[in-house]
C-alpha cells in the first residue's frame, strides 16, 4: 500500500517536473525566435502526450492505494470483533462500541457484515446489549429462544429471530 503510494507521487512529481521543463524549454525557444508558435504549439501537444499519462496514472494510483487502506482498515474492525467475541465468548456491545471507539449502529452492521459473510455464529438480543458466540451447528437444532422460549423464525440468509424478544441468531 506505502509503495503504491509512493509510486503516484513518483509518477506526479516526475509528470510536473516534466510538464515545467518542457513549457520553459518551448517558451525560451520561442522568445529567443528559435521557434515559431506553431512548433510551440506542436511542441506543446506532444509534451501534453507525454505528461498526461503520467499525471494520471498518479491520480489513479493516489486513489486506489486510499480506497485499499480504507478496506483495510474495515477488514481490521471487522477482524476484532471476531477476536474479542470468540475469545471471551460472550461481549456486551458497549465494550465493542469503546473497544473500536465507534457507534452501536456501526458494530450492529459490522456484527450482520461478518454474519452475511459467513464468518460468525451466534446470537444476540439488541435490547440486553451482550453478544455470544457460538457454535452454529448447535443453534441449528435451535426451534426456541433461549432467552424468552418463543418461536423463532428465519429472517435472512443466516439470521433466525425471535418475534416475541427480538433475539437474533446468526447461522453459517
Amino acid at each position: 500500500m506505502k509503495s503504491g503510494k509512493t509510486i503516484a507521487w513518483l509518477l506526479l512529481i516526475g509528470g510536473a517536473v516534466l510538464a515545467a521543463v518542457g513549457v520553459l524549454w518551448i517558451g525560451a525557444n520561442v522568445a529567443s525566435g528559435r521557434l515559431r508558435v506553431t512548433g510551440a504549439l506542436f511542441g506543446g501537444g506532444l509534451l501534453a502526450v507525454a505528461v498526461l499519462p503520467l499525471l494520471g496514472a498518479g491520480v489513479f494510483l493516489l486513489v486506489r492505494t486510499a480506497q485499499e487502506g480504507h478496506e483495510a482498515q474495515k477488514r481490521e474492525v471487522l477482524r476484532r470483533i471476531l477476536d474479542i467475541v470468540k475469545s471471551r465468548g460472550e461481549v456486551p456491545i458497549s465494550d465493542l462500541v469503546l473497544e473500536l471507539g465507534s457507534t452501536r449502529d456501526v458494530v450492529q452492521q459490522q456484527v450482520h457484515a461478518l454474519v452475511g459473510m459467513g464468518l460468525f455464529s451466534g446470537y444476540i438480543n439488541w435490547d440486553d446489549g451482550v453478544l455470544y458466540s457460538q457454535d452454529a451447528s448447535s443453534l441449528r437444532e435451535l426451534d426456541r429462544c433461549k432467552r424468552c422460549g418463543g418461536e423463532l423464525k428465519l429472517a435472512g440468509k443466516g439470521v433466525i429471530v425471535c418475534h416475541y424478544c427480538g433475539t437474533e441468531y446468526f447461522l453459517n
